[in-house]
């Protein structure tokens, strides 16, 4: 199947295509499109962290990696642990949570985002960065 979101991909448009390749489907194809240019994606094309759709970004209902799991019911307890790890990254990034010591899986969120904050600067196309990570 085809899958789309946005260019600049990071975090959990990084985790969420990881999710889709490994749980949902293997032969995924992602496209990205510019965030003005969202009417220009492929119609045939699940659209994921894309405001206004089902799957849309991160916000009140979770992250878009919550989301996946959500719509296609994985309940494996190491894809909710990551998902808890995804979201603690997020609030790093949107309300400022500073995790102490003491939340593991805020650490490793810090930890997985400084890692995705790598890749944009390594790796030149989205596509890359998909693979690399």
């Amino acid at each position: 199947m085809k899958w789309v979101t946005t260019a600049n991909v990071h975090f959990d448009r990084v985790a969420s295509p990881w999710l889709i390749r490994r749980f949902i489907d293997p032969s995924a194809q992602f496209f990205f499109v510019q965030r003005d240019q969202i009417d220009s994606r492929p119609k045939d094309a699940i659209p994921i962290a894309i405001p206004g759709f089902k799957l849309g970004p991160h916000d009140e209902n979770g992250t878009t990696f919550t989301k996946l799991l959500k719509e296609y019911k994985l309940t494996d307890p190491a894809l909710l642990h990551m998902a808890e790890v995804v979201e603690r990254g997020v609030k790093f990034v949107l309300e400022g949570y500073r995790p102490p010591i003491t939340d593991r899986d805020g650490q490793i969120g810090v930890g997985f985002l400084a890692f995705s904050d790598g890749m944009i600067l390594h790796k030149t196309s989205d596509q890359e960065r998909l693979d690399a990570s």
